[in-house]
């Protein structure tokens, strides 16, 4: 099963949640050319529950996912799927980038139990469930291709969109997205005017935000991401567009 990247054509913050979370006011577009797959392999090495991949991280959120699945009852299926298997995770999607790739691939390992194991989980009850994961997680889970993302990410509403092909660059600089939303916030901003201008953005398909709007005026986190991130400034003063807290980049294809 393919776990797409997504890109956020806007990203807005708009205040904070009782827990002091960021809340925000997006749109995210899932890239149907880049992604990480997911498989089950009967070539089994371990008993238990087993991941095997090509990328190595101890705070894996498909950890977290199958924990939580197995709290919410499902237990008795998971054991016996990985009594005879093996989970394996190829990694594409280049982390610490903003395009979301851990929350992607827990998000397809919810989906892929969901369907593999006959769990019965809706759709809407699955995207709860990743919500308590990430804040990523509940617009993979339900496979819309464009969407405007609220809150801290549990409010999906799909989007009748028209995106442009998106060209994307990639370094080998790794933005940590808690740095950069740390450093968004010891910079004056106005949460109000933040929150007008995501309502019209919201309206906007992504072909018009990207041919009208600058790239800071699209990504709260553009400005932030470069003062951490010097090297970055080079994409900022070229006019590329930021996804997410970076580090990668796009321009509109042809």
């Amino acid at each position: 099963m393919k776990a797409y990247a997504k890109a956020n054509i806007f990203l807005k913050l708009t205040g904070f949640d009782t827990r002091g979370y960021h809340l925000l006011q997006s749109r995210f577009v899932l890239l149907d050319t880049l992604f990480d797959e997911l498989t089950l392999s009967k070539d089994k090495q371990k008993s238990g529950f087993e991941l095997q991949s090509n990328f190595e991280c101890a705070d894996n959120l498909i950890f977290k996912a199958y924990a939580l699945l197995r709290e919410s009852g499902f237990a008795g299926a998971l054991d016996e799927c990985f009594q005879s298997h093996a989970l394996v995770l190829k990694k594409n999607i280049p982390i610490c980038s903003g395009l979301g790739g851990g929350s992607s691939d827990a998000a397809c390992f919810l989906n892929l139990m969901n369907e593999s194991l006959n769990l019965g989980i809706s759709r809407e009850n699955l995207m709860q469930m990743g919500a308590r994961l990430g804040c990523d997680v509940p617009f993979f889970v339900s496979g819309f291709q464009s969407a405007n993302v609220r809150g801290v990410g549990e409010l999906v509403a799909e989007f009748d969109d028209e995106i442009p092909p998106l060209d994307f660059t990639f370094s080998d600089i790794q933005c940590s997205t808690a740095l950069v939303y740390k450093e968004f916030d010891k910079m004056p901003y106005d949460f109000n005017a933040n929150l007008t201008l995501a309502k019209e953005f919201e309206k906007q398909s992504s072909a018009e935000l990207l041919a009208c709007q600058k790239n800071t005026a699209l990504n709260d986190l553009f400005t932030p991401c470069v003062n951490l991130y010097p090297k970055m400034s080079a994409f900022l003063e070229q006019n590329f567009f930021l996804s997410g807290s970076g580090s990668a980049v796009f321009k509109v294809g042809q």
